[in-house]
């Protein structure tokens, strides 16, 4: 998602949520996503991530930017949407063994958080292989 403000683009990127990211901040934001089944629509995908990452539907009209691979090789797809999210974030969680070896089982946020950055300010903040993204929505 982006939006126009004072004639200059921002992003809306999410932050991971759980104790591996707590404490990272530039390189670990990400735009919304998730993993697609076999034969799944991949922009029905993408809306059912966002929904579920920030507890609200996107809607308008969308822009295929392309896919790009991650360093896991994570291959992602994305779309670009025109709109705004005011908040607050009502993502979806996740279920781990927190601490390590402790046994005991506690539940996260798959987001914690979601904001919208200027273009140079989301390079810094963005997974540094979803840059791609950012270069492709400024054309």
């Amino acid at each position: 998602m982006f939006r126009k403000r004072a004639g200059e683009i921002e992003v809306l990127l999410v932050h991971p949520g759980g104790p591996f990211f707590a404490r990272k901040d530039e390189g670990a934001w990400t735009i919304p996503k998730g993993e697609v089944e076999r034969g799944e629509d991949l922009l029905t995908r993408a809306k059912i991530e966002f929904e579920e990452e920030l507890g609200v539907p996107a809607t308008g009209e969308f822009r295929e930017i392309g896919s790009i691979k991650q360093k896991g090789g994570k291959v992602v797809h994305a779309w670009a949407v025109e709109g705004d999210f005011t908040g607050p974030v009502r993502s979806n969680t996740f279920e781990m063994e927190w601490p390590p070896r402790s046994g005991k089982r506690q539940t996260f946020p798959e987001v914690d958080r979601a904001e919208f950055f200027p273009l140079d300010i989301a390079w810094q903040k963005i997974n540094e292989t979803q840059r791609a993204f950012l270069e492709r929505l400024g054309n």
